[in-house]
């Protein structure tokens, strides 16, 4: 924002921020220049904090083998494991995926991700 402020400025125009704080914010004053800097500066700390927290908690809960969240799985490791099966039974790899309801580029990363089931 500070950027813009600064281009707008050097072209020779302003820019005028209504109803900020209760009220106006012209940056072509040096009054509204200065309010202006000074609620970009606090806007900036307020997301660099948010992007500091945010790396803690992730980095925490990775140390401690938690969950990072995402999108829940329609398919499970037992789909997965036979579907492997007929693969290897002869099945294109590209139907069994289709078959799914997945690509098959989602289809080989979801079994390289899998351990051999126990018979």
């Amino acid at each position: 924002m500070l950027t813009f402020a600064e281009n707008l400025r050097a072209t020779g125009a302003g820019l005028r921020v209504l109803n900020l704080g209760g009220g106006d914010v012209d940056t072509s004053t040096p009054m509204g220049s200065m309010l202006f800097t000074i609620m970009a500066a606090l806007a900036q700390m307020k997301h660099d904090i948010k992007r500091e927290r945010i790396n803690d908690l992730v980095s925490k809960r990775r140390e401690a083998g938690k969950n990072l969240g995402g999108r829940p799985r329609r398919i499970t490791d037992s789909q997965i494991h036979n579907a492997l099966r007929l693969v290897r039974d002869g099945e294109p790899a590209a139907q069994v995926a289709r078959n799914l309801g997945m690509s098959r580029a989602s289809f080989y990363r979801r079994t390289r991700g899998l351990t051999q089931p126990r018979a």
